[in-house]
């Protein structure tokens, strides 16, 4: 019976999930952003819609849609993802937005994750991604959803490793060259057209935005393992909140 209750316990370590993120070093951690994107159209000013976003006091950037001429987009964060479901869901609920057509297409929510690499896990979990986006020197933004192939799952861990190594090789090339910067984040479960991840480029100007795209179509990932990509809000900021604590 000893050997048995051994048995059972050693059955249930080996099944407990564990859910953390991990970073270089052993670095672990329970926290990252989660990100929402939504976008309208309908909108003749955004004065209405910032003063609401600030008496809100919710993280957040406004962006004015490049191919709407009455275009917005709104993306929001938080640690806690009750916050989208409370502060954020009131203001876009609220009489500003109210009045706006919601265009449910470019609606993406993912949250920050780690590859194990990272040398500093909580600055790329929380403070990177919102330093970024907050970046009054890098106004221009492309946000896009996308899917991998059920092919790519079934690949050994040694061929996954190669193929993104590619693809994050092409990124860091415009990264190092101030060009784009990108944010990742997982969106498995949390999309409600099943994408993987949701993508966001900014950058100081926009034609480098859409080399990145371009150049990512020759890597093994977007060529071969990709199964849908977009659609892709283009956007400028016209208003960012405060950098927060």
């Amino acid at each position: 019976m000893g050997a048995d209750g051994h048995g059972q316990r050693d059955a249930q370590a080996e099944s407990t999930a564990d859910v953390r993120e991990r970073g270089a070093g052993g670095q672990v951690s329970t926290r990252r952003l989660f990100m929402q994107f939504q976008a309208f159209t309908g909108c003749g000013e955004t004065k209405t819609l910032v003063a609401a976003l600030e008496a809100a006091r919710v993280d957040a950037v406004l962006y004015a849609d490049v191919n709407d001429p009455r275009g917005v987009g709104v993306l929001v964060w938080a640690v806690d993802p009750i916050v989208l479901a409370t502060d954020v869901r009131d203001v876009l609920a609220g009489e500003a937005f109210a009045r706006l057509a919601r265009r449910p297409e470019f609606a993406m929510l993912g949250r920050t994750y780690a590859s194990g690499f990272e040398a500093d896990l909580d600055d790329w979990l929380l403070d990177r991604p919102r330093r970024i986006v907050l970046d009054p020197d890098r106004p221009w933004a492309i946000w896009y959803p996308l899917r991998r192939s059920g092919a790519f799952a079934r690949l050994d861990p040694k061929g996954q490793a190669a193929i993104l190594r590619e693809h994050g090789t092409v990124g860091r090339t415009y990264g190092e060259a101030d060009l784009a910067l990108d944010i990742r984040l997982a969106c498995h479960g949390l999309d409600t057209h099943d994408n993987d991840f949701v993508i966001g480029l900014v950058g100081k100007e926009l034609h480098p935005l859409s080399h990145l795209v371009q150049a990512m179509r020759g890597t093994t990932q977007t060529s071969a393992y990709l199964e849908s990509l977009g659609p892709f809000f283009v956007g400028r900021v016209c208003w960012q909140s405060p950098a927060r604590p």
